[in-house]
């Protein structure tokens, strides 16, 4: 691929080099092609859980007479791949549905999306080339990708400005600076005990592989050095309880707890910002941007792992009109008024485009209202992550079932019944196991 910017070097999620047989199930089957040709409007039911979602659909319904969409929120993207499963299953699937883009090769190995190439292909050229990669398995596309997703750390001034500590530049610093925070009844991080997406990004950051192609063969592999050098980190900062233990579950509880000082950082991306701007009543302007921790001696490099993953919108197969849904989708990714909606923390969920130039949004997707004077920083810490991401992680075919085992085993992590190197043992097993069940070549 041709990067005429270090900035467009995204993730490919290494999903765009899978055309090799026998790595993704039989069931992922072929599509049947042009999908139904109606003679009338025709309405497009479409599933997601972004923040203003409801105002694009809305503005997408105005601007056509022949095809409307039908949106239905989910509550969040754990829930949006279980009701997938049971529509899928069913035979109930909507025509459009919001992910990111780890789940785009589980979904295509259960044959559930369709292969859009034909009717949006030729639009490569408007996205930055990781995203764009991100919704392909085997040089076929199955979604338009919607958002990219700079990761940084957001901080809070006034508490470290208190106790007179810098914001950390290492996650040696982290950890050192949360045994200063602790001892004043202040957690350094939040681990919620349903999301094992920190030991992922962690490890993708160290330079992880839990899957990778061997041939025609995937490899799995979590206990490579990597994974064990992030899974020291998180096990330090867990023993010596550095970190809060808030369910996602209850949000709003996370939200106050971040805005009356109970926990200090957060790693994060734009769009969860949005969430900051929306739940915040008194603690604006107390808040700073930072790169996303190093480890000791290393260069910066930001992970783009789970839910810090752009996103993409999937057409099903099971829709009637694929056509119809792929231009939709593409429309809501390149509308200039959908993409200043989904970017903005005050509109929609402050996601910064997929677009091949997607520098005008920064300061859309950037609150100035959560970050006072420390906006302007801020911006350029989010454009820098830009340029630091990785590219070379893989998302498994089993991606779905293996993250919903591993979060069974990561809340037994965060409240100390077995350790991250016990988990890590586990899910290598079952994973090698659950992929031979599939009947998907494994070694590992």
């Amino acid at each position: 691929m041709n990067f005429t910017s270090r900035r467009r070097r995204f993730a490919h999620a290494a999903v765009a080099g899978l055309a090799l047989s026998g790595l993704l199930s039989a069931c992922g089957g072929s599509d049947s092609g042009d999908g139904a040709k109606s003679s009338g409007p025709v309405t497009l039911p479409f599933w997601g859980w972004a923040n203003g979602q409801d105002a694009v659909v809305k503005a997408f319904n105005a601007s056509h007479k022949d095809v409307k969409l039908k949106y239905t929120k989910v509550t969040d993207q754990l829930t949006m791949q279980k009701q997938l499963t049971n529509a899928v299953k069913a035979g109930t699937a909507p025509c459009l549905v919001q992910n990111t883009a780890e789940y785009v090769t589980s979904w295509v190995s259960q044959g559930a999306l369709a292969d859009i190439t034909r009717y949006v292909g030729s639009n490569k050229d408007k996205f930055n080339a990781g995203a764009w990669a991100s919704a392909q398995v085997q040089g076929k596309l199955y979604g338009v990708p919607t958002s990219s997703a700079p990761n940084f750390t957001i901080y809070r001034t006034d508490i470290f400005d208190k106790y007179g500590i810098k914001p950390p530049s290492t996650w040696d610093d982290v950890i050192a600076e949360g045994k200063v925070l602790k001892k004043h009844g202040i957690k350094i991080t939040n681990y919620a005990g349903e999301d094992p997406s920190t030991l992922e990004v962690l490890a993708m950051q160290a330079g992880a592989h839990w899957y990778a192609i061997d041939g025609n063969s995937w490899k799995v592999d979590f206990q490579d050095a990597g994974t064990l050098k992030a899974a020291k980190v998180i096990q330090e900062i867990i023993d010596n309880d550095l970190n809060s233990k808030l369910s996602f579950a209850d949000y709003a509880a996370v939200q106050r707890n971040y805005e009356d000082g109970g926990t200090a950082t957060r790693q994060i991306s734009t769009w969860q910002m949005a969430s900051m701007v929306q739940n915040f009543t008194k603690s604006f302007g107390q808040w700073a941007l930072s790169p996303w921790p190093t480890f000791r001696g290393e260069a910066a490099k930001t992970p783009t792992g789970t839910n810090l993953t752009g996103s993409v919108t999937l057409v099903t197969k099971q829709c009637e009109n694929q056509k119809q849904a792929a231009e939709a989708a593409l429309w809501m990714s390149t509308d200039t008024g959908a993409v200043k909606t989904m970017a903005s923390p005050t509109t929609g969920n402050g996601v910064m485009p997929a677009l091949a130039d997607s520098n005008a949004y920064v300061g859309a997707a950037t609150s100035e209202k959560l970050l006072g004077k420390n906006y302007g920083p801020g911006q350029k810490v989010v454009t820098d992550s830009l340029d630091t991401i990785t590219t070379d992680w893989t998302f498994g075919p089993n991606w779905t079932a293996m993250f919903t085992e591993m979060q069974a085993g990561w809340a037994k992590v965060v409240d100390k019944q077995e350790t991250v190197t016990d988990l890590l043992a586990h899910m290598q097993a079952w994973t090698v196991e659950d992929l031979k069940s599939r009947g998907i070549s494994v070694k590992g």
